[in-house]
This record gives structure tokens, sequence and C-alpha cells, in this order.
């Protein structure tokens, strides 16, 4: 079973949405009697391992400036709770000075036993946390978030998804954006015309090639506008396969 343990000081924010649809179907259930599930999640508050009568999990920064700092002894603390020794899941710091996370380090991350993530909190955490307990540093944008719990929901949601037997149709895995280098083709239905537009011909043509052939010049065209970044490593990547072939 995949298993996710979450170090935060709001432990009430889990399994939050992820409690719903999919992922929160083929969620383990604490006390269940069969506790039947294709994932796991707990939650550890680092208070509980803070030494001081007021529970402490922060300071003030060294050098000065506004706002507090999480404690590295206390953190440290939590993580070796959360993954003592033996336990080999990533250990993952949410924070916006981490590497942006892909689909391909999510589908790394979903194909192991599971992770354990750190969540940040007020002006983030002393990094000697980082070096200690050897923590990989993820990012889900170029955005400040109020601490790490939501970039630890969707990066758990990303996981979850791709699970054996969480989604209805295997295949829904691997037609989607990022999972050839491109951003997804348009979607259709019913009904075939709405408010003067209609389903393009070819999806309703029966032709599978045809659609095929469609579905890929969409997605090249949608990545090329939208996302150039994208697109030049997917034309890097598709020209070296041609040229290797070669």
């Amino acid at each position: 079973m995949w298993r996710a343990s979450i170090i935060t000081i709001f432990p009430d924010m889990f399994p939050g949405p992820l409690g719903q649809s999919l992922a929160g179907r083929a969620l383990a259930r604490a006390g269940a009697p069969d506790a039947a599930g294709a994932w796991a999640l707990e939650t550890v508050d680092p208070r509980t391992h803070a030494t001081d009568r007021h529970r402490s999990v922060d300071d003030t920064p060294a050098g000065g400036g506004p706002g507090m700092v999480m404690r590295v002894d206390v953190l440290a603390r939590a993580v070796d709770a959360a993954a003592p020794e033996g336990d080999t899941r990533p250990r993952l710091l949410m924070t916006p000075r981490g590497a942006p996370l892909t689909q391909a380090r999510v589908r790394d991350l979903a194909a192991g036993e599971g992770v354990v993530i750190v969540c940040g909190r007020f002006e983030g955490v002393d990094d000697r946390l980082v070096a200690v307990r050897g923590l990989e540093e993820v990012s889900v944008g170029d955005v400040v978030l109020s601490g790490g719990e939501i970039g630890a929901l969707v990066l758990l949601d990303a996981c979850v998804r791709l699970l054996d037997g969480v989604m209805g149709h295997p295949q829904s895995g691997t037609e989607e954006s990022f999972s050839a280098g491109l951003l997804e083709y348009p979607q259709f239905t019913r009904p075939q015309s709405f408010e003067g537009r209609d389903i393009p011909a070819v999806l309703t043509s029966g032709d599978h090639a045809k659609v095929a052939r469609w579905r890929h010049e969409q997605a090249e065209a949608a990545t090329r506008a939208r996302r150039p970044d994208l697109w030049d490593a997917y034309v890097r990547a598709r020209d070296g396969s041609a040229t290797n072939r070669e």
C-alpha cells in the first residue's frame, strides 16, 4: 500500500478534498475493520515533538527580519517519528524555492512506496533541516502560499490518481497533459451543437486514425501556443529520437 506521512501543524487539513471522489474511495480508512484501500495517510503534528511547555515549533530568524522560522530540532524529531530508520520513502519539503513539480516526478513518486512531506509555515523552515534529514525541496508553482499544506494536497492528488485501481480506466493516466511532453488535446461531448459551435466533424467520423492524427495535431498546436518551454523540450526530444533512428 502506498503511504503518505504529512508533517504539519494543521493536521485537520487532511485528508481534506482527498477524502472525496477517486482519492477518497481509494483511501484506507483508519480504524475500519478491513482498512482496504490503495493508499494510506497519516499526519504528524510537530508540536507533539516540542520540548517546552508552550510546545513551540518556531523562533525568530537569525540575523533579524520579520516573522518566525520553524525550528530544525523540532522538525527533525517529527521527521524521525514519521520515517524511522529503514523507511526509504522520499522526504519532501513543500517550498517556493523547490524544483517545480512535474508529471514525470509524480509518476516516479507514485511508482514507489509513498512519501513523507514536511509542510512549512511562517517564514519557512530552518535550512539545516534539508541537509540533516535529506529533504527534496518541491514547488507547485511560482506562487507563495500560506503554508505547505495546499501544495502537499496537490502533490498527493497527482500521485494517488496514478495508483493501480484508482482511476476507472487505466488509459486515463496516459492520454493527458504532459504524458508525452505535450498538453492534452481538447475534449468534447454532447450536445453536438452549442451556441453556434459544433463538435469537430472528425471526432464523429468513426475514422480512428483520423481522430488520433487530429488529436496529436491539436496537442502540438496547444503546446506550441501556450507553453513554448514545453514545446521546445518536446521538439528537442522528438528531433533527437528521429536522429537516433537514422
